[in-house]
């Protein structure tokens, strides 16, 4: 990034000695008067163009810093993402040239598209990248991204599998890229205030977490009934979408918004909001680089759908070493509930209370457990990547959560009590249970993966 920068800084003074007449230019373009100049800003390019692109490129483009030029889906435009609405690479890509067009007050057509993301990673001067494809389309892609040194954010749910996950820590950490994940709870004020809270004992000894999230099959993007198999629709790379997962006939309620239903490309409710709540419930037990000894008592009920599998009612219990036991389940209060020996906090995203109620205004002092603060996601990303310090929401604290969400799973589909390993990342004397840490891949991306993880 640097390089790219002091070239396009020497070229720009080299074509400015040649010119025999003077040059007007914009405080813009030389990063005067608060305006951060071409050359400076963050190459971005976003890799899916679906259901939570929409969001996450209008966060970029709130940051000066960022300059988002490239476009990657395998769908042009079509419906059937959130409540039915449009999306695609071209949908986003008129999204951000209309936004340039109107923030700098003259026609923007630069953002370039492509349906395949292999050619996005081959592009030098793209800084970052942002991931946000399906579950099962996140493991290649980070790690290429993180082979070719592009920094990296990357949506929740990390990974399809509890060894996926791993690999892409291994990648991150081999390439020294700075890697966010979009857990964005974390850049929450009620969330870390609550953690702050409990880290510091004000509820006493913590004793039991209980994470209440959705559950249910919604049909976001009004296509559930659309089950009966037809042609691939014109301009959708329906094998590139399915890539890595199996072979399947195509139809409107496998695809787009409502493929986290189905086990062969994410895992339901559990692993959807498995990215949130039980993320935050590790950042306050101080748990969020290792993970349970034990999960027990899982039960599920499977959709009744005929294509979609995942669970829409669950509950499992996570065994800690110290004496934690943390509940997941459909069937608790929405957020994340901290009992402990003297008190209980809660929180969600919009509200925090407790119980005495004096607990949840608590102040933390300089003094005490100060944790690491952010309060706009998408800028602390940025923020990393020029600093490169480690951002609010790692890798490593990634993968840690999203496993908790995969061991439910495992343990539901198997309806057994589990003995996990967390420093080995192994069940003790299950290997049905260990077969389920990965999943086999098609080819040719079973060699592609295989190639990345060595």
């Amino acid at each position: 990034m640097q390089q790219r920068r002091k070239f396009l800084k020497k070229t720009g003074m080299a074509l400015a000695a040649m010119c025999w007449a003077p040059t007007i230019i914009p405080a813009s373009a030389m990063g005067r008067d608060g305006y951060v100049a071409p050359s400076d800003r963050i190459n971005l390019a976003f890799i899916g163009a679906g259901n939570q692109a929409e969001n996450d490129v209008k966060g970029f483009l709130r940051d000066e810093r960022v300059q988002v030029t490239t476009i990657c889906d395998v769908n042009k435009q079509s419906t059937g993402y959130w409540n039915g609405k449009v999306g695609g690479r071209a949908y986003i890509s008129n999204l951000v040239n209309e936004h340039y067009s109107k923030d700098r007050k003259k026609p923007h057509s630069g953002v370039v598209q492509f349906e395949d993301f292999r050619e996005v990673l081959q592009i030098t001067d793209i800084d970052a990248v942002e991931i946000v494809t399906p579950d099962h389309w996140h493991a290649i892609p980070v790690m290429m991204a993180a082979a070719a040194k592009k920094d990296i954010y990357c949506q929740k749910p990390l990974s399809l599998t509890i060894q996926e996950g791993r690999d892409m820590a291994k990648a991150v950490e081999k390439s020294k890229v700075i890697f966010q994940t979009g857990s964005q709870q974390r850049s929450n004020q009620h969330f870390r205030h609550a953690c702050e809270l409990v880290r510091n004992g004000r509820i006493g000894k913590l004793e039991k977490v209980v994470c209440g999230l959705p559950g249910g099959t919604p049909d976001f993007g009004k296509t559930g009934h659309l089950t009966e198999v037809i042609p691939v629709p014109k301009d959708f790379n329906y094998d590139l979408w399915l890539g890595p997962a199996a072979k399947a006939p195509y139809c409107p309620a496998r695809t787009h918004v409502n493929f986290r239903w189905i086990l062969d490309y994410s895992g339901g409710m559990v692993t959807d909001w498995g990215g949130h709540h039980p993320d935050i419930a590790q950042w306050g037990m101080d748990t969020e680089r290792t993970g349970p000894i034990k999960v027990i008592k899982a039960r599920g009920t499977w959709a009744d759908h005929p294509v979609w599998n995942t669970a829409t009612s669950f509950y499992f219990e996570c065994l800690y070493a110290n004496g934690i036991t943390l509940v997941i389940t459909d069937d608790a209060k929405h957020g994340v509930t901290f009992e402990g020996s003297e008190g209980s906090i809660w929180a969600n995203r919009r509200d925090s209370n407790s119980d005495p109620a004096s607990l949840i205004a608590s102040e933390i002092s300089e003094n005490e457990i100060r944790l690491y603060r952010s309060d706009d996601h998408y800028r602390n990303f940025i923020d990393c990547i020029i600093s490169r310090e480690a951002p609010i929401a790692p890798v490593e604290v990634a993968h840690r959560s999203i496993t908790l969400a995969h061991l439910g799973n495992i343990a539901m589909q198997l309806n057994k009590d589990l003995d996990w390993d967390p420093v080995r990342e192994e069940f003790i004397n299950n290997s049905k249970a260990n077969a389920m840490l990965k999943r086999p891949m098609r080819a040719p991306w079973d060699q592609v993966y295989s190639e990345l993880a060595d």
